[in-house]
Formats: structure tokens, sequence, C-alpha cells
């Protein structure tokens, strides 16, 4: 999570580049902490003691496949994620959004189960889900929610019909508006439709591949923060003539794919994520 005010707070959580170490993160260095251990020369006989061994610290050893996995999407490459939380912040209005919260790496899943990485913000009365070009470090789209519109957020496992060919794995949360819980007709079955009343998020496949990447992905702390920015937008600027308030549920949450061709390929090669693919980035 990046935390955001108008005035830089100088404990603010920001993704530090390669070689620099920001408070609460490790330094950068592959994981390893250099330790001197000056052993003392042992004796000749066998009950002589080395001298002047230290202790050395139990160390942290990350997985070496998805470390490099993670140098495979752009996002993850020394400045590229400060450059894009510049860009977004500029494209939030303080007159209708107010300032920045949070800026969060997730991923979300479309309604055939198509994952797509997004910058979500936070602000103070808006939900912003941004589509971001890491490679190119430009903004393609932005989806802007009024937080007093959020009327119900569920958060649970993914639930698929019984006879899906498709389907995934895993806890997500759902933030719907209107008061619309389900698409048209035509929308719901047209797989290039954004007119959603709804959009659904899960954690980025790279959120718990390093310490300096898990906090700018961690689902439960993104809904605990959304609750709490929707609940005041409610409480400080209620909609006139419709009940206000948010209702927040635990439940399954319906992805009504059944063949699921499109997204088994789309999930399966990435396509929804700036990455390195050989010898191209798309």
């Amino acid at each position: 999570m990046l935390q955001m005010n108008d005035s830089v707070e100088p404990d603010a959580a920001v993704l530090p580049t390669e070689g620099m170490a920001a408070p609460g993160f490790p330094s950068a260095g592959g994981g390893a902490e250099a330790a001197g251990a000056g052993a003392g020369a042992a004796g000749s006989g066998p009950g002589s003691a080395a001298y002047g061994a230290e202790t050395l610290t139990p160390i942290s050893v990350k997985d070496p496949t998805l470390q490099a996995r993670v140098k495979d999407y752009f996002v993850f490459r020394p400045g590229t994620i400060e450059k894009a939380v510049s860009d977004i912040r500029s494209i939030a209005m303080p007159t209708e959004d107010g300032g920045v919260q949070s800026v969060w790496l997730l991923t979300e899943i479309d309604h055939w189960n198509n994952e797509k990485e997004r910058l979500v913000l936070i602000t103070e009365r808006s939900l912003l889900f941004c589509k971001y070009d890491f490679i190119s470090l430009i903004c393609r789209q932005v989806m802007r929610i009024s937080l007093n519109a959020v009327d119900t957020i569920s958060i649970g496992e993914f639930l698929f019909p019984p006879k899906s060919l498709n389907k995934r794995e895993g806890e997500g949360i759902r933030v719907q508006w209107d008061k619309r819980e389900t698409p048209s007709f035509i929308n719901r079955w047209n797989p290039w439709s954004t007119d959603m009343p709804y959009a659904t998020f899960t954690e980025h496949p790279m959120a718990n591949a390093d310490e300096k990447i898990a906090s700018l992905c961690q689902l439960g702390n993104f809904k605990t923060q959304l609750i709490q920015a929707v609940k005041k937008a409610h409480k400080e600027a209620p909609l006139p003539g419709r009940a206000n308030g948010v209702l927040i549920l635990e439940r399954p949450l319906l992805i009504q794919t059944y063949v699921g061709i499109m997204s088994f390929i789309n999930n399966e090669a990435k396509l929804g994520y700036s990455m390195s693919r050989g010898t191209i980035g798309f």
C-alpha cells in the first residue's frame, strides 16, 4: 500500500528502488544481510575451542523461482511504481475526489474470469480503477466510482457453476454500486463489456514474492481501508432520496463462466499484465 496525503508524510510507505531501504522494508540485496564472522583458529587437540566466533542470526531465504518471476513484471522494476503513482495522482481531481488516501496494486477479475493488472486508488470521496501501461508508463483508462454510491462490499471465495470448465481458487473482494446487483443480459454475455455494476479484485500473483511488494498488494488491508472510506463518505455526503449506508457481506463471489476458453488462454499467458515475454514485452 502506498499511503498518500497532499503533504508527503515522512513515514509513508513507498516501494524502494534497488539498493535503497525504506522504513519498514529490508535493505535490498537479494534478501541476505551481510554478517561478519571472525572465527578463531582451532587448536591442535580435539578439546580446544574456537575463539571470537559471532552468533549469526537466521537469514530469511526467499523463493528464487518467485524472485526470478518478479523481474518479468514491469511494475516491479526500479522506479516504475513511483512514476505510475505520480501519474495517477495527477488524474485525481481535488474538487471531485478529494485527497488521495492510498494506492494499491491488485488484480481485477472481470465477469468472464479474465485477470487484469490494476492500480486502485482510494481517495476521500472516490474509488478509482486505473488501467496503467507499465511498459509505456501511460494511463490507458480510469474508472471513477463515488464512495457514497457504493452500497455493498462482499468478501469471500470465488464460486463457479458446477459444470464450469475453468475455475479459480482463492479469495476476493467485490464492490457494488448504484443498487444494481446484476448486469443486464447483454452486458453479462459480452466479454468486452465494461458497463458492469460491480468490480471484483484479488491479490496480485506476485503479492507474496517479496517483502517490499507485499504491503502494496495486501487484499486484507485494502478491504479494511475501503470499508472505512465508504462508511465515512456515506456519513459526510449522503445521497438524497435513497437509503444510505454500506452492506458488508461474507459470501462466495459468483463468476458465471462455463467453458472459459478465452479466460483460460488470457490467464495462463498472463495477458492482463505488463510483462517481459522473451524478446518482447506487452
